[in-house]
């Protein structure tokens, strides 16, 4: 299974709030970090701060922080949240449904196997798993260092 851009961007913008957890993240600033366009990181914090993962505080000396301890904030429910389509296969409830052999195919049958295991294992983890002594991730996202 292969994640869209817009569900990576939410685990890195996640990641890049609670790493600098008690301050202010700017949407520019994750994008530079990032290297990635501002405009689609846009579209990722509004989607966040719409699903009630982030607080965006308005104004120029506004930004973004995590309004969920990292505890509490699941890498299943993240993906689960972002992914617009999950249809693996087309007979997947969602997608097109033309296949011929769809009345005798067990084929989707594995695949949705295969899809419960993935979201399961993501499950196992939350936001905080990613950064609990990582001081490598620190380093490469702390706002505070450039200061």
């Amino acid at each position: 299974m292969k994640l869209t851009s817009f569900s990576d961007y939410a685990l890195r913008l996640l990641m890049h709030l609670a790493v600098n957890e008690g301050g202010l993240v700017t949407i520019a600033q994750t994008a530079d970090r990032y290297k990635i366009s501002k405009n689609h990181m846009m579209k990722v914090a509004h989607h966040l701060v719409k699903d009630g993962y982030v607080t965006s505080v308005r104004g120029r000396s506004g930004g973004l922080y995590l309004a969920r301890k990292p505890e509490s904030i699941n890498i299943g429910h993240i993906v689960r949240d972002m992914e617009q389509d999950t249809a693996l296969v087309e007979c997947f409830p969602g997608g097109k449904a033309t296949c011929m052999i769809t009345t005798a195919c067990r084929l989707s049958s594995v695949l949705a196997q295969a899809q419960t295991a993935f979201y399961d294992c993501l499950n196992q983890f939350t936001l905080a798993d990613l950064l609990t002594d990582n001081t490598a991730l620190e380093k490469l996202l702390l706002e505070k260092a450039e200061q």
